[in-house]
């Protein structure tokens, strides 16, 4: 007897599962292509140049950075803390970072709005210190925090997992201290996951809306940022929709930018 040939990847599958994938496929891009059908190419440089689209433009990516660098500073330990913790207490605690992402966006504005409102004790305190936080800039830089902060934790806990601590055991074995062993030994094997998760938070950031809307506002260069400026132009006020669409294909290129940064980030990624 002759040892059967190995099949090619996917030869198990059967036939008629191509039929389903193909219309789930074109459910997910066919709309995309109907946006890129619909931008003016002519006039995409007026649009995406006007002072209300400039503003939004800018305002996405100040707050979507500055939210960025706060979830690098806090989601780093966090992530450290949930990897090198037992598997019980690791548990519970990736599904509070969970939690925001599978939360619909405008439940976690009415949380922050709540939780940091004139009416609430949190912010009571903070007008007695002069801080007002709902509908400031510091509320977009907030939410977004809010909704991109698991996307870090996530990435970089799952890539500290892999790597492992036996590097790190032996390094201390070696006389290494706690941060030599986390500036040389640690962060360096993860840096993948970290450099992904800092790409996938910052994309998620700038493409916020629901929290931002409800804890923010939608103040024209004050918390207007893209999603916003495109959804009261399609409500008829604020930008016109041939900006709306322009700004549309922005976020659209943006997030293909961010999938193939990561995809090449990714160690051992199918290429």
């Amino acid at each position: 007897m002759t040892a059967a040939e190995p099949r090619a990847p996917g030869g198990t599958l059967p036939p008629i599962l191509v039929v389903p994938a193909l219309l789930g496929l074109a459910l997910l891009v066919v709309p995309l292509g109907a946006l890129v059908g619909r931008m003016e190419w002519a006039n995409l440089w007026a649009d995406i140049t006007s002072p209300e689209a400039i503003d939004a433009l800018l305002l996405s990516l100040g707050t979507g950075g500055i939210a960025t660098l706060v979830c690098t500073v806090l989601g780093v330990p966090l992530a450290l803390v949930i990897a090198r913790a037992r598997p019980g207490i690791a548990g519970v605690l990736r599904v509070l970072v969970t939690v925001p992402l599978v939360l619909p966006p405008m439940v976690g504005g009415v949380a922050l709005l709540f939780l940091f409102g004139r009416s609430s004790p949190v912010g009571e305190v903070l007008a007695t210190w002069g801080i007002t936080l709902p509908f400031t800039t510091a509320a977009v830089v907030l939410a977004q925090v809010f909704v991109a902060l698991p996307f870090l934790v996530l990435a970089v806990e799952g890539s500290l997992r892999t790597s492992g601590v036996e590097y790190e055991n032996t390094a201390a074995t070696l006389g290494a201290g706690r941060w030599r062993i986390l500036w040389r030994v640690t962060l360096p094997l993860a840096a993948p996951g970290l450099l992904a998760g800092v790409i996938l938070c910052f994309a998620r950031a700038i493409g916020e809306f629901g929290a931002t809307a409800l804890f923010a506002g939608n103040a024209p260069g004050v918390t207007q940022t893209m999603p916003l400026a495109i959804y009261t132009a399609f409500n008829g006020a604020g930008v016109g929709q041939g900006t709306a669409v322009a700004l549309s294909l922005l976020l659209l290129v943006t997030s293909l930018v961010v999938l193939l940064l990561v995809r090449g980030w990714r160690q051992g990624a199918p290429r």
